[in-house]
């Protein structure tokens, strides 16, 4: 059976090929396609996790629901042991402490509201490699006084590097207190909404300025971000850290949840429309090279072959065509992936956003294996109503054909 099924695909040279451009189209616009979507999930994720979130943050419960309103009331006071417990967990790389707080910046003649960062210079300077520089420099560990603000920000209050701004805030106390920084940097994030009022300055000013030893959150960036799930166990159950609330980079950003459910929708149906497009093609080239060779079918049958063979016939040459339009799509696919990835793609900034970035083609196992068997999926769905039409044609009108 499979041997006269491959003999008679690669007889019907023609149909044979027509069949197989079609399979492949396919299977190739899917692994493009799929890829370019995994790209904007990997790269938006990554440029969140490195340039705010890190891949993990723990606070006190209830900081993440309302903490942002008043940061003050959710402190961590003493941080440094539990500090020093996540850094022992495996997987992690940086631990970091992070105080929170709102105000006014002021450069001498205006001010504007502002949401600050306190945090540890060296550790987020490595961490940060998802926020874009456009000024200045990163803070450093020796900027006792240093200020790095968003871009947004500092256009609007003309600040730039090297000039000088003074933070004015309430402590939990109530009272008023203010410090003098130096702006060392202008930084773009993936949010321009963040851009235009955040600042960050080390966290032993921000520390000085709220006059308290805590801070509000610890973030931890991993060594690989698919550990997340599993270090996000493993902190939920420690013994340091089982009073504090965790959360992972995907719960922290709303927007990245959102943005991953809009793009499955639409490749959702984009598959459709790729299955619909290759069944039809397929179908239409089976049909053609299926009712040119009813006469053959009808030999087949007057020689003493039941209709079911003849049917079975059928199915194994495009399960066989199916087989070899899938497999070469496939790696079609993956060679045009990698060939695109090498140059790039340049694209204009997503929604909210100012940075622009390079899109590639990642490889995904279950896209390019889902892909596989659409293709042939396709294919051997194009050929049952032809096949199954053979099958039902009397033996003397399928001889008539050949007259």
């Amino acid at each position: 059976m499979w041997k006269l099924a491959l003999r008679n695909t690669l007889r019907h040279k023609t149909r044979t090929g027509m069949t197989l451009l079609s399979i492949i189209a396919g299977v190739l616009g899917l692994i493009l396609s799929g890829g370019f979507v995994q790209d904007i999930y990997v790269q938006l994720g990554e440029m969140l996790i490195h340039s705010q979130s890190g891949h993990l943050q723990l606070a006190r419960p209830g900081y993440f629901e309302s903490g942002a309103r008043s940061p003050e009331k959710h402190l961590i006071d003493t941080p440094a042991p539990i500090q020093a417990a996540i850094a022992r967990q495996p997987g992690v790389q940086e631990v970091m402490g992070r105080l929170y707080f709102s105000g006014l910046l002021n450069n001498g003649r205006s001010d504007l509201p502002i949401v600050g960062e306190g945090v540890e210079a060296g550790p987020e300077a490595r961490m940060g490699s998802g926020m874009r520089i456009s000024g200045g420099r990163m803070l450093r560990d020796e900027d006792s006084h240093g200020m790095m603000i968003g871009q947004g920000l500092a256009r609007a209050l003309k600040l730039a590097p090297g000039d000088q701004a003074t933070v004015v805030l309430n402590t939990p106390d109530g009272a008023m207190n203010s410090l003098d920084f130096e702006v060392v940097g202008i930084f773009q994030t993936f949010s321009k909404d963040y851009d235009a009022r955040a600042i960050r300055i080390p966290l032993p000013a921000a520390q000085e300025l709220l006059a308290t030893p805590g801070v509000n959150t610890f973030v931890v960036a991993l060594s690989r971000t698919q550990d997340t799930p599993k270090v996000a166990a493993l902190l939920t159950t420690a013994e340091a850290t089982r009073g504090l609330d965790t959360r992972t980079w995907q719960e922290l950003n709303d927007f990245y949840a959102q943005t991953v459910e809009m793009y499955d929708a639409q490749f959702g149906a984009l598959r459709v429309i790729i299955l619909l497009m290759v069944l039809l093609s397929v179908a239409n080239s089976v049909n053609m090279s299926v009712f040119e060779r009813v006469a053959e079918f009808g030999t087949m049958m007057a020689l003493g072959n039941r209709s079911r063979r003849v049917f079975e016939l059928i199915i194994a040459e495009y399960t066989l065509i199916g087989l070899a339009g899938a497999t070469i799509g496939m790696i079609l696919g993956m060679t045009l992936a990698l060939a695109i990835s090498a140059v790039g793609i340049p694209m204009p900034p997503l929604p909210n956003s100012d940075l622009d970035y390079t899109a590639r083609i990642q490889i995904v196992p279950s896209v390019v294996a889902g892909a596989f068997v659409i293709g042939l999926f396709a294919t051997i769905t194009a050929a049952l109503l032809p096949a199954s039409r053979v099958r039902r044609i009397p033996v003397v009108d399928a001889l008539r054909q050949s007259i």
